[in-house]
């Protein structure tokens, strides 16, 4: 999920360029609480979102999910967890170089020129070990944790994927949106050649940032106004 406390003026400028509500998810963080912990604070979230819609004067058919890092692949988890549970339906979901595998770096070596900088394979395992409550990469994870490992993507919601090229998460990302498109899921897919993680929140000013958050900021705008 996007912080409201890392960045609020990025929440304000979604809020008011679409006209829309923002909610952020202050949830548990690992290693203090371990997954599904996150995964049913957003989800109670969601729910709660979606009942009182009228309450807060939105559309119910009409809620986005989006998020960058590990917080996107915590937005995957939830349109996968609210398919298979029954729960409310998402009109989009936009992922920002989002963290989906916890075999990268660890089962699965990293690509030799990805990961370098802010994200590296080490931090992945960490990061993932910390999440999970065990090692990343292990041969078995409770079913739903691990986005990349979830076998049928069926009816997910319509998606966007950005990433840089040389960010550790880009090969999962790339094969994501693959899987995705071949589930029949509406994908669109963005991979900024000598961009590493967090690129844009590094240097926000400079060009390649901006063209970046553009591109990602249309995506949503053009899934809302449907």
């Amino acid at each position: 999920m996007f912080s409201a406390d890392r960045n609020p003026r990025l929440l304000q400028e979604i809020a008011l360029e679409n006209d829309c509500l923002v909610v952020a998810v202050d949830y548990r963080l690992a290693p203090e609480a371990r997954f599904p912990a996150a995964l049913e604070d957003i989800y109670a979230t969601l729910c709660w979102l979606h009942d009182n819609a009228d309450a807060l004067g939105i559309d119910a058919s009409r809620i986005a999910v989006g998020g960058e890092s590990a917080g996107a692949g915590h937005v995957a988890s939830l349109t996968i967890a609210a398919r298979d549970r029954g729960g409310p339906r998402t009109a989009f979901q936009l992922l920002v170089y989002p963290m989906l595998d916890d075999r990268t770096g660890s089962s699965r070596p990293a690509a030799a020129n990805a990961g370098r900088f802010i994200w590296t394979p080490a931090s992945n395992r960490f990061g993932w070990s910390s999440l999970l409550g065990m090692p990343a990469g292990s041969d078995t994870v409770p079913a739903g944790w691990v986005p990349a490992r979830v076998s049928d993507l069926v009816g997910l919601p319509p998606t966007y994927i950005a990433a840089g090229a040389i960010d550790l998460f880009a090969r999962e990302n790339i094969e994501f949106a693959s899987r995705l498109m071949e589930a029949g899921v509406p994908t669109e897919l963005l991979v900024v050649p000598g961009a590493y993680h967090g690129f844009d929140l590094a240097v926000p000013d400079a060009p390649i940032s901006r063209r970046f958050t553009a591109s990602w900021k249309a995506a949503l705008k053009k899934a809302l106004s449907k």
